[in-house]
């Protein structure tokens, strides 16, 4: 009997955490077997989308990992001649029970970004600063297309790019701006002739 009520409690466990739905600021650890250079760590962005190498950007929200995982597979396939590509999507995060964390005023990194995520910002705090904090840009990064992507109160969205070579030059020095609580930086995967 009690191996009967073991068994039907690890099926229920197992059965809400795979029919979990992703949201803005989830963390994913994403796996494929085929290709090890590919794992990554990526964070849901408010928009509700993950950038993924060789994947481009994908809605997340609202799909459960399992989905997601069904969704990577689809798009990477034709990179790979294995029929059979293995890949793994598994929620990092746990959940959250401390609300004031939700209150403290963050920035979101999220793309070709050594740590994306959600950063506090405490004070003020420029671009490339925040890219710091992410641990640099990754193997992939397009450095001449970051964006910011900031949303006034009225819903209405600004996109400011941001040519980190440029940068890196001293060319684009007023490039480097201040951020605000909110804002995106979405530092996206470069295409074939970057």
């Amino acid at each position: 009997m009690r191996t009967v009520l073991l068994a039907v409690l690890m099926s229920i466990f197992a059965t809400s955490a795979f029919s979990q739905t992703l949201k803005p600021g989830d963390t994913l650890s994403i796996t494929v077997l085929q290709d090890p250079k590919l794992d990554r760590t990526v964070v849901v962005d408010p928009l509700g989308e993950i950038a993924f190498p060789l994947a481009g950007h994908i809605r997340a929200r609202g799909l459960t990992p399992l989905a997601l995982e069904n969704v990577l597979k689809t798009k990477l396939r034709p990179n790979y001649k294995d029929d059979a590509l293995d890949v793994t999507v598994a929620l990092a995060n746990a959940p959250k029970d401390v609300p004031e964390e939700d209150l403290k005023p963050k920035i979101f990194i999220t793309g070709e970004v050594l740590r994306p995520g959600p950063y506090v910002v405490r004070q003020p705090t420029t671009l490339m600063q925040a890219i710091s904090l992410a641990g640099g840009l990754g193997p992939y990064a397009a450095k001449k297309r970051i964006q910011v992507r900031r949303r006034a109160p009225g819903g209405d969205e600004t996109i400011y790019v941001f040519n980190y070579r440029a940068y890196e030059a001293g060319a684009d020095l007023e490039g480097n701006i201040a951020l605000r609580a909110g804002d995106v930086i979405m530092v996206p995967e470069r295409g074939f002739f970057d």
